[in-house]
């Protein structure tokens, strides 16, 4: 099953509710689930999310929420792994995963056309793993380096 997942916690620190935030009259997380369903590139698109208001929002948008992510995945210290992880357990036993698609709830600009270009170049390479990014003028906590290759990996802070 190809799977799309969505992480959406409602503690955000800079911006209040973000995940929820209309971008030009539409939740910032529907904008999200309905690019990933326009692409037709998935079975199945769930949320992970520690908020019944968000998840609500998800539902109504067109996502699963299997259930609500415990508090202490869901804290400011909680990774993306950890998200992916938790997801993974539950999932390993109730759906087999063919493809996992992780994709965050604040891409209002996302493009569909974008979704497959990045679904080809992974179905058609040896990687396991593909991350969009853009150059960015400022630095950022967590910057990422691109080797020769092509590679991506965080930059030593």
């Amino acid at each position: 099953m190809k799977v799309c997942l969505i992480p959406a916690r409602a503690g955000s620190k800079r911006i209040k509710n973000k995940n929820i935030k209309k971008f030009f009259g539409k939740p910032l997380i529907s904008r999200s689930i309905q690019v990933a369903k326009k692409s037709k590139l998935f079975d199945k698109i769930f949320v992970s999310t520690d908020s019944q208001k968000i998840a609500k929002i998800a539902r109504k948008s067109g996502a699963l929420i299997p259930f609500l992510r415990p508090k202490k995945l869901s804290g400011d210290y909680a990774s993306d792994l950890d998200v992916l992880h938790h997801f993974l357990d539950y999932s390993k036993k109730k759906i087999r995963i063919s493809y996992l698609c992780y994709l965050y709830p604040t891409l209002p600009l996302l493009k569909v056309s974008t979704l497959k270009k990045c679904h080809n170049l992974i179905t058609k390479s040896k990687y396991t793993k593909l991350m969009t990014i853009c150059r960015y003028r400022n630095p950022i906590q967590q910057a990422l380096k691109k080797n020769k290759l092509g590679e991506i990996s965080f930059a030593k802070n």
